[in-house]
């Protein structure tokens, strides 16, 4: 088994990492996000791609997904960046990338990456042991969800301006957490200038997936919940765009798997193509 750093982030974040990479390395070009950085924080060499989660044809819409919600969310970030948006907030960074793949990033915006206190001192570590330098404009907020620590507190401690807008990335987190966690932490975001926007991705309930998808969808549940993780939030689109209207933001736009796979996937002569489990949200404020 590849040799992983002590206290390495949780599964999810590694497994995440590894697909963007798989994706470079097996798929056929045009790729849709060439991320490799992710891998090399994660294994030490690229025994990795024994892992029985890396089965090209079994992963093949799960890492389809992974680098299409990467990609449209630094598609937006570029947006944003470009109509004056200073600061970008990863809220659950895990083994994000865009700081070290945009060395250059510091010169239009801070980033705040925000995860649990381990795997940011793990993180911050393994950046240095692998050359990476962690500039001034990147900040990684350490913050105790499980002790119910504030994470906006936390945020404005580190230094960022809650007077000037912002885009957040919040992605693959909200199965995880009850509709009362999620709506807290969307009235929150809300609450940010105007002209902040915010992209999440949401879980779909079992039956609106395509039948090719069930099964997937039955596995990761199961191992989610055996690594004490369970999904316990499951929307429907409507469902999430009314959350997001009643927290209070002035536009909301529902992303399909379908719409990314029009956007980013069309005409690819593999047939690659998003999982439908999990869709997209961007909410403006």
């Amino acid at each position: 088994m590849t040799k992983i750093v002590a206290n390495t982030p949780d599964n999810t974040a590694v497994r995440t990492a590894l697909w963007r990479a798989l994706h470079v390395q097996i798929d056929e070009p045009p790729h849709v996000i060439e991320d490799v950085v992710g891998a090399r924080l994660a294994q030490d060499d690229d025994g990795w791609r024994e892992r029985k989660d890396m089965i090209p044809a079994h992963s093949r819409g799960k890492r389809a997904t992974m680098v299409a919600r990467a990609r449209l969310t630094e598609d937006l970030v570029t947006q944003s960046v470009s109509r004056g948006v200073g600061q970008y907030v990863i809220l659950g960074a895990g083994l994000d990338t865009y700081a070290q793949r945009h060395p250059d990033a510091g010169a239009t915006m801070t980033i705040f990456e925000i995860d649990q206190p381990e795997t940011q001192a793990w993180k911050r570590t393994r950046l240095i042991e692998l050359g990476y330098d962690i500039p001034e404009w990147l900040v990684l907020v350490p913050v105790d969800f499980e002790a119910n620590d504030n994470w906006w507190d936390r945020l404005q401690a580190a230094g960022f301006d809650s007077a000037h807008p912002a885009v957040v990335s919040w992605l693959g987190v909200t199965m995880y957490l009850t509709e009362q966690a999620t709506t807290a932490t969307l009235a929150r975001m809300a609450g940010l200038p105007r002209g902040s926007t915010v992209v999440l991705t949401f879980f779909l309930p079992t039956e609106d997936l395509a039948p090719e998808d069930v099964p997937i969808r039955r596995a990761s549940r199961e191992g989610s919940r055996r690594a004490g993780t369970p999904f316990i939030g499951f929307y429907t689109p409507d469902q999430m765009i009314t959350l997001a209207q009643e927290a209070g933001f002035s536009a909301v736009e529902h992303v399909s798997a379908t719409d990314l796979a029009d956007r980013y996937f069309s005409g690819r002569p593999d047939g690659l193509r998003p999982y439908s489990g999990e869709e997209v949200l961007i909410a403006t404020v």
